[in-house]
């Protein structure tokens, strides 16, 4: 298996801060969520600390599309997580007021940014959901340690890719047709 560094090293050839967050882009709306995303890796590497495994974002922000209203779609995925949604939400909270804290610190802190986690555990990243679809498009990788989730979303790709799936866009809005050749009764995995 090929060496691979995580993503929190950076990668100065592709412009990648230390952080695997690229540089933020001086003003505007993207540069301000760039900035929010650095403060969200460092203070996820702190809370989380051995625990964190990846970090990603999806959606608008990880389509480099946000717009200045956007949430920022995140998917973490860790080690020895509470058991529940509420109890990691809980969890996750003190990254909320972290993020809080450096916003009310900016001399430009903009209208107030909204995060949307969705916090699992490799196991549970590894059973599947119709959230990775989109994930294999447009996840913006922020921290990956030992490329869990880039190997994940590649294995996933290639089994869209095996079916035929194509993801097909309606105006700005899509679907997927994960099996265009789709028979009824026919029976398939992803």
């Amino acid at each position: 298996m090929p060496n691979r560094k995580d993503k929190s090293e950076g990668d100065r050839r592709s412009g990648l801060s230390p952080t695997g967050v690229h540089p933020p882009e001086e003003g505007g709306i993207a540069g301000r969520f760039d900035r929010i995303l650095e403060e969200l890796v460092a203070a996820c590497k702190s809370h989380y600390a051995d625990r964190l495994v990846s970090l990603a974002v999806y959606g608008s922000v990880g389509r480099g599309t946000p717009r200045p209203d956007s949430d920022i779609d995140l998917l973490l995925v860790a080690e020895d997580l509470p058991d529940g949604r509420v109890k990691r939400a809980d969890e996750f909270r003190v990254i909320e007021r972290s993020l809080e804290r450096a916003e009310d610190a900016s001399p430009d802190p903009g209208p107030p940014v909204f995060l949307s986690p969705v916090i699992k555990t490799i196991r549970e990243v590894r059973c599947g959901s119709p959230l990775f679809l989109d994930m294999t498009e447009d996840a913006r990788i922020l921290f990956d340690r030992d490329g869990f989730l880039e190997d994940f979303l590649s294995g996933f790709r290639e089994r869209l890719v095996r079916l035929g799936s194509k993801r097909i866009w309606v105006g700005s809005a899509w679907y997927w047709d994960l099996k265009p050749d789709y028979v009824p009764g026919e029976v398939f995995e992803l």
